[in-house]
């Protein structure tokens, strides 16, 4: 069985970023036409469109805050009117920041934080999802992570807001189920990405010795997933939350 995603489009936030660029590459690979979004990184944006046009898909660019309703709006009136249709959304995008205690953290790291992980959740949500169940399909993808099982001193805004996006998750898939729209959740590992390769930094040797596996995942192996749950082969996985690390952390049943 091959993943086939011809046909459809998908919008991934974040896509100009490290991981977000090899999710789009992947999901091009598979066939679909990329909405590629972000905040910043204009030319790494129009790099990416060009790559994957190359690939002979159909590509777009969007530039928005994705945690402001009238831009998350905008970006859907822009996507449906080039698009047509958007049949696969990926969370990707998140505020980084600097990782303190709880009584050093700023109080606006919280702030952004829930933005970024549920409000922006919740904003794609009410853009995309009722053209999903008009047409009886759909697939929402978000980008967690296993610091949000793992509750490590120093990450308590990060791991408050994806938390928050958890159960966003879980009440989005059972309130969209009926209609066939899946909504499921990745939560990488620290990954290996092309920071990591320019930098010569692949190898960490205190986490991994921590990892059943022994080593650090790569960002084509958290894409490969991504695509898969965008694929029909998981049509009937939903409320998910899948770990992409090499069983490092292991969620109870």
């Amino acid at each position: 069985m091959n993943i086939d995603l011809r046909g459809q489009t998908a919008l991934i936030t974040g896509a100009s970023g490290q991981l977000g660029r090899v999710m789009a590459r992947t999901l091009a690979r598979c066939g679909a036409d990329i909405i590629i979004h972000y905040i910043r990184n204009e030319s790494k944006a129009a790099e990416l469109s060009l790559e994957i046009e190359g690939m002979g898909r159909r590509a777009m660019t969007i530039q928005a805050d994705v945690t402001k309703a009238d831009e998350v709006t905008a970006m859907k009136e822009r996507a449906l009117e080039v698009m047509g249709q958007v049949d696969i959304v990926v969370a990707n995008a998140v505020v980084q920041y600097k990782w303190t205690s709880v009584l050093d953290q700023p109080t606006e790291d919280y702030v952004s934080q829930f933005e970024s992980c549920v409000l922006q959740s919740v904003l794609l949500a009410k853009a995309f999802i009722p053209d999903m169940v008009k047409r009886k399909k759909g697939r929402v993808i978000g980008i967690n992570t296993e610091c949000s099982m793992q509750n490590f001193p120093s990450q308590s805004a990060y791991v408050s807001g994806k938390r928050g996006m958890d159960g966003l998750y879980r009440v989005l898939a059972k309130e969209v189920g009926e209609h066939q729209v899946t909504v499921n959740q990745v939560a990488p590992g620290w990954t290996i990405s092309d920071k990591d390769r320019e930098n010569h930094t692949e190898i960490q040797e205190l986490y991994e010795s921590k990892v059943p596996m022994k080593r650090r995942g790569t960002d084509q192996e958290i894409a490969n997933v991504v695509a898969f749950l965008a694929s029909d082969l998981a049509s009937f996985i939903t409320g998910a939350f899948i770990p992409v690390n090499g069983g490092n952390v292991m969620p109870a049943i």
